[in-house]
């Protein structure tokens, strides 16, 4: 079998990796733990190798063999860590279907979601990518796309159900996601971005977030004499 290529990257432009062996795979589970602490603490310019190399317990002979250079090795750990942001978000049509009414659905959703982005291991993540989103563009993209099958996609579909249900008046449902999310978790969200020692206070998030949600159900609750769609 012939070797495999060291630049070769999938459809969203990340490195890919060959899966290694039992030891092997210790060995980069190593690599990319104390990779994941440097890039996080210093940036992409600013990590070294050599910091890498001491934490890992790995020669950088052996992680230069796994990732082929600096530079793949950040794009495997980010991309690899980028899916898990939103494990343990519950999907949006089941905490519809544990709540009592619609709009407690939605602040208990859009909560859940803002404890999550806000975490502090997070919140570092969203800073590197935004960082470095000018010399790894591709990171932004499937930011993107993780946040869309993860929430928003989810999101679309249950706003399109309600509307074709009568539920709620909904024209454009990638449009209110959107504006759902930009109202309730979007704001905290763009204060701990670039105000990281700033608190998280339960009491304001509650408040803006209940806000955030009334407003939008303003806008989408069902209109007079409005009987769904036709």
């Amino acid at each position: 079998m012939g070797a495999e290529r060291q630049d070769a990257t999938d459809e969203y432009g990340m490195p890919i990796i060959p899966a290694p062996g039992d030891a092997a795979a210790r060995k980069r589970q190593a690599i990319i733990d104390a990779a994941l602490a440097e890039f996080l603490a210093e940036g992409y310019s600013a990590a070294s190798m050599d910091v890498i190399t001491n934490r890992s317990g790995v020669s950088k002979a052996t992680i230069y063999k796994h990732f082929g250079s600096k530079e793949r090795l950040f794009l495997a750990v980010v991309s690899g860590v980028l899916p898990k942001t939103y494990a343990d978000l519950t999907p949006p049509a089941r905490a519809l279907a544990d709540a009592p009414d619609l709009r407690t659905a939605l602040v208990r959703h859009t909560t859940e979601l803002a404890r999550i982005l806000l975490r502090p291991e997070i919140m570092l993540l969203r800073r590197l990518v935004i960082g470095e989103i000018d010399r790894f563009p591709q990171l932004g993209q499937l930011w993107y796309l993780v946040t869309y099958d993860m929430n928003n996609g989810p999101l679309v579909e249950m706003l399109t159900d309600l509307t074709a249900k009568g539920e709620l008046h909904v024209p454009d449902p990638k449009l209110a996601v959107q504006q759902l999310v930009a109202c309730t978790v979007g704001i905290p969200q763009l204060v701990h971005t670039f105000a990281p020692a700033t608190p998280v206070d339960d009491a304001e998030l509650a408040r803006t977030i209940g806000a955030g949600v009334d407003l939008f159900l303003a806008r989408y609750g069902r209109p007079p004499g409005w009987h769904g769609p036709a």
